[in-house]
């Protein structure tokens, strides 16, 4: 197989399976789904809390009125506090509520345990061919993200 057609084969297939264990999550979760950006937004600040928009906007890759429409959507929906600086008015730093932290905590148990079911019905040779893969697919990420625009 050429690198094109692994390439392009790879990114469908990674395409698919976010798209079906998305759905699959949402089907069993009871709270509406957030949209991608959301969720995105969502993560980084329970990963960063106290994070600015415009370093957020940055991380994302997108425009600082983006992140600011997104972070007026999560604080509206009580999933995210601003929280403005003492040295700087104008600028705000970013918190998960503690529903939001329930959320992404539900929303990555419940993922974790459908893709550890459909791990367990493959045969032993295809979990090792996944584990064998698994060094590959950290390269690849770890490439793509030095390679990511400034």
């Amino acid at each position: 197989m050429s690198a094109e057609d692994l390439s392009d084969a790879f990114a469908g297939v990674i395409a698919g399976l976010n798209r079906l264990i998305r759905r699959r999550v949402r089907r069993q979760m009871a709270m509406p789904p957030l949209r991608g950006a959301q969720a995105e937004l969502l993560r980084l600040v329970e990963a960063n809390p106290g994070i600015s928009v415009s370093a957020a906007a940055k991380e994302l890759y997108l425009a600082g009125n983006s992140v600011s429409t997104l972070v007026n959507q999560l604080t509206s929906a009580g999933l995210l506090h601003r929280e403005t600086r003492s040295d700087d008015r104008r600028a705000a730093r970013l918190l998960p509520t503690p529903q939001a932290e329930a959320r992404l905590r539900a929303w990555q148990e419940r993922r974790a345990a459908i893709v550890r079911e459909h791990v367990e019905l493959l045969d032993e040779d295809d979990r090792a061919a996944l584990a064998a893969a698994l060094p590959a697919l950290r390269r690849l990420a770890d490439s793509l993200r030095e390679e990511a625009p400034e």
